[in-house]
Order: structure tokens, then sequence, then C-alpha cells
């Protein structure tokens, strides 16, 4: 049976975006619970109260992406309810294993923050600022593919901005997470490294939700996700803020567009350059975690112009690009 009914839940500004959006649906089911806070918790409790649900009443608590905002409350809420805690297949693991995956995340961040031409002194106030978050180190998270059905809602990959980024939609309504929101664009390339992770890591055989292999060429695989969920006539709604306008899906592209060509221009008044140097120039200085997003933003671009045949790689560590038409 589809889900019929949905409900959100505004969870209060813990996170560095602000306000997030959990959504009840059919009274049984939580998707993107929130920050691992004290104040997030009463938040979901009261918002559950005025819609006369228990936590006993719940089956399943649902998560679009890894990033704490929206997962960071899930286990907490999936014990209390002694309900199932599922996501994305390709993120499940930064929230089954924490503790394991933070470490490893931290080390390929600044892995991939050196290897953009990020110098060393400031990877590590990067990844000295990153916190931990008050989740369990451990704790049973389901994996979910493509295609499935989970408390009446359809499973639908949508990764670019994380790896495993899952949408979840029930009759009439698609909760899209952090694949696309009303105001803000979302970060590709910085927010999950391992979307652009390239050579023989671990990271680069990662599945996506569907179980396919991502080309490691993450702002294509973002379009690929915005794209199809602009061919669904569901209503969308974000993990943060209330509702997606029509039209949303074609002013990002635009965005990205005019960012590529920013990047392009960027790179000839510089080349050869690094996607550290190109982040510098486009987005001023950059501190705590804006250095991986900044540097990552422009990274992911290059890639799709390094695909397009229009700039080409001339040193790999750290990663330096130059124009095609400079060798001609």
């Amino acid at each position: 049976m589809t889900a019929e009914s949905v409900t959100r839940i505004d969870i209060g500004g813990d996170s560095p975006e602000g306000t997030n959006s959990a959504y009840l649906v059919d009274d049984r089911a939580v998707v993107d619970p929130g920050p691992p806070t004290d104040r997030a918790w009463r938040d979901l409790r009261e918002g559950l109260e005025r819609a006369d649900v228990s936590l006993r009443d719940l089956e399943a608590v649902l998560v679009t992406h890894w990033h704490a905002d929206h997962a960071g409350l899930a286990p907490r809420l999936a014990t209390a309810a002694d309900a199932t805690l599922a996501m994305g297949a390709g993120d499940a693991p930064l929230v089954a294993d924490y503790a394991a995956e933070r470490a490893r995340r931290l080390e390929r961040d600044a892995e991939t923050m050196r290897r953009w031409g990020v110098p060393d002194r400031t990877v590590e106030r990067v990844i000295s600022g990153d916190t931990v978050s008050a989740m369990p180190d451990e704790i049973a998270v389901g994996r979910l593919r493509d295609g499935q059905t989970i408390a009446g809602l359809e499973v639908v990959a949508t990764p670019g901005h994380t790896l495993g980024h899952t949408a979840f939609a029930g009759e009439g309504f698609l909760l899209v997470g952090d694949a696309m929101l009303p105001t803000t664009t979302p970060n590709v390339g910085g927010s999950d490294t391992r979307t652009i992770r390239s050579g023989g890591s671990r990271a680069q055989s990662a599945p996506d939700g569907d179980g396919a292999i991502l080309d490691r060429n993450p702002l294509a695989t973002f379009r690929g996700a915005l794209e199809r969920l602009d061919d669904r006539s569901e209503r969308l709604l974000p993990g943060h803020g209330t509702v997606v306008t029509p039209g949303r899906v074609e002013s990002i592209l635009t965005h990205h567009d005019e960012r590529s060509r920013r990047v392009f221009e960027a790179l000839e008044r510089h080349e050869p350059a690094t996607p550290w140097e190109l982040a510098r120039d486009l987005f001023g200085d950059l501190e705590g975690v804006h250095v991986k997003f900044g540097a990552g933003e422009a990274a992911a671009h290059l890639r799709a112009l390094e695909r397009e045949g229009r700039i080409e790689r001339t040193t790999d560590d750290p990663v330096r690009y130059e124009s095609t038409s400079k060798r001609r």
C-alpha cells in the first residue's frame, strides 16, 4: 500500500543550514529526523505529539543521506521506537559503522583536499574542526536499493550530493532531502568526497543506491538525479524549507552551467591551476568546512570540463589543469 499522508515537522536550527524538515509519513514512519541534539529531539517529539503519534506507533526511521543534520537523530529515534532504521545502500555504512567510517572519512577528506592543492595547515584546521556527532559507534541500518518499497514509500536513488543519496516517494509527494533545495544549490564534490575520488582507493568501487558504480563525474551524476526528479509528477518536499517550486530543476542546472563557465574562465586566467587556486579565485577566502565545499565544487566542475574535452590534467598530485586550447 502506497503511503498517502505526510506531515512536516520543523526541526530547529542546530545545523549550519538552519531549520530542517523532518517528515511524518502515514503516522508510522519518520524521514530525516534531524541533527543529534537535545533541541532537535524536543522539536521532533513535540511534532509527533501534535500529530497524536507516539514512539510505539513508528515502524520505520528513514534517512535520505548520511549528513548529521539529517541522519544524526535517526539512531536515537529508531532505538526509542524499536523501529527499523534504513537508508540508501551507498550511505548506510557511514551511519551503521559511524566511528570507523568517520575515521576513514577524515582520512579520505584530508587526502582529497591535499590533492586539490589545499595547503597542509588549512587541511589540518578543517579536519580538527570536524566535531564528533552524538551518535552510536555502531547500529543496525537497512540498506535500500532503487525501486524498493518500505513503509509504503518508493525508494528513488538520487546520488550526487552524497554517494548514496536517496529520495522517498509516496502518493503525490516525493521527499528529496538535499538533492534539491528551495533557495540554495546543494554542494557537489565537497559534501561527500567519495563522489569524486579517483585512483585505486576502496571508495572508487563504492556502489550508489542502485548498486551501479558511479563514474566519478559528480556533477554529471548530480545533474542526472535532478533530471530524474524533474520527470516525476509528485510534489517535491525538501530536507530544508517547505516546498520546491516548479522550475527549480531548471534554475539549478542553469546555475551550474554558469558556474562551469566561470570555472573555465578562471582557469584560463591562472592555468595551470589546482581546484583550490580556482576556488579562491571564485569564492574568496574560505574557512572551515567551506574549504572542502569550495575546493570540491571547483574540482567537480573541472572534472566535468575534462570529460567534455575542454581542459586536460597536467599533474596528478596536486591535480592541475589547463585548457586544451593552450596545447594547440
